[in-house]
């Protein structure tokens, strides 16, 4: 039987791994240190020390869609709903870039009040006002007419977390009507269309075995995006997942290396969530391959209204107007922010 070390080096190598190889490493809970080792190293063969910071607003926590695990989620009565408005976006797009934000990122639930028509508008103005920037989109499933749309608008990215890619899982996490297999099309859509394109899981969801998680690895493998995020599963008290476990840190960071050494050039962020998890979750997310964090641009009034999970951190060094103080945490982990647009790189798109 290999041992890890030598896994790991395969995995490097030839960027794959059967399914019984990526079982063992998965619960061989001794190579943390060699797996970081790697990691990094592959990093910084592609990206340097460069951490590139995004500026994230959070626009409307309105959501159309009930999943379970969601602290938006529709049936949450308990939830204190907002919109920001054209102007408040633009607003925060202002400030963003004045600090140095060359990407802003739009994130929301499906909110219906947001058209096509609002959105494509909201776009264009970021756009003609910041067209040396990137704006990426955090919006959910929508039609391939309106993906179109919004990238005609001036979009150039696109997040869309596919959660879990094994069928019967999907359908432990999210309420009838919603399709693993929509999610994956929209994903293969966004492609299409020429935006970078970012996917990713839940790590340590309820119900989540080893084998969802290779599943979700081959996946990516079949998407290759120039994205992906991953971040532990978080309960939420109003949630029908409020008594489940949270994710663990050493799955996340596994994980993290483990993507890092099968897509060298992707960008792979160390997520709020490892923040939450843990106080130095983002550091060490660093230190096992991850180089963008997205530092929060939302007004003050309603960061703490967009709670997807309990005890998200909102107010500290992640907020972009602190991001001085981030910076040293990333430089104290041996890396160094850039506010540079930071497209994936290697990647061709249409």
């Amino acid at each position: 039987m290999q041992n890890s070390s030598a896994l790991i080096q395969k995995l490097r190598e030839t960027r794959n791994l059967t399914d019984a190889e990526f079982r063992l490493l998965l619960i061989d809970d001794s190579c943390h240190e060699i797996l970081a080792q790697n990691a990094d190293a592959v990093r910084r063969e592609h990206y340097g020390t460069d951490v590139y910071l995004r500026g994230l607003i959070e626009f409307t926590n309105y959501c159309k869609n009930d999943c379970l695990y969601c602290g938006i989620r529709k049936s949450n009565r308990n939830a204190v709903r907002y919109r920001l408005t054209r102007e408040d976006i633009l607003e925060c797009c202002k400030e963003g870039y004045a600090l140095g934000f060359r990407t802003f990122v739009l994130q929301g639930g499906e909110d219906p009040y947001f058209t096509d028509d609002r959105i494509c508008d909201i776009i264009s103005m970021i756009h003609l006002q910041y067209s040396d920037c990137a704006i990426t989109l955090s919006i959910g499933e929508k039609s391939y007419e309106s993906y179109q749309a919004y990238f005609q608008a001036g979009a150039n990215r696109y997040l869309l977390r596919h959660e879990t890619a094994d069928i019967a899982h999907y359908a432990k996490l999210h309420p009838a009507g919603m399709s693993c297999d929509n999610r994956k099309n929209c994903l293969f859509q966004l492609r299409e269309i020429g935006y970078q394109v970012g996917a990713g899981m839940m790590i340590g969801a309820p119900y989540q075995t080893l084998d969802h998680l290779i599943e979700d690895l081959r996946f990516l493998q079949e998407l290759n995006p120039q994205m992906i995020g991953i971040g532990p599963f978080l309960s939420h008290k109003d949630t029908p997942f409020r008594n489940f476990h949270n994710g663990d840190l050493e799955s996340v960071l596994k994980l993290l290396g483990i993507l890092r050494l099968m897509f060298p050039k992707v960008l792979l962020p160390a997520t709020t969530a490892l923040g939450t998890l843990h106080p130095e979750g983002r550091e060490l997310g660093l230190q096992m391959g991850a180089n963008v964090i997205m530092p929060n641009l939302s007004p003050m009034s309603v960061r703490k209204k967009y709670m997807l999970y309990d005890n998200k951190i909102c107010t500290g060094d992640e907020s972009a107007q602190q991001y001085h103080a981030l910076a040293k945490r990333v430089e104290s982990a041996g890396y160094q922010v850039v506010m540079a647009r930071g497209d994936a790189k290697g990647f061709e798109t249409k």
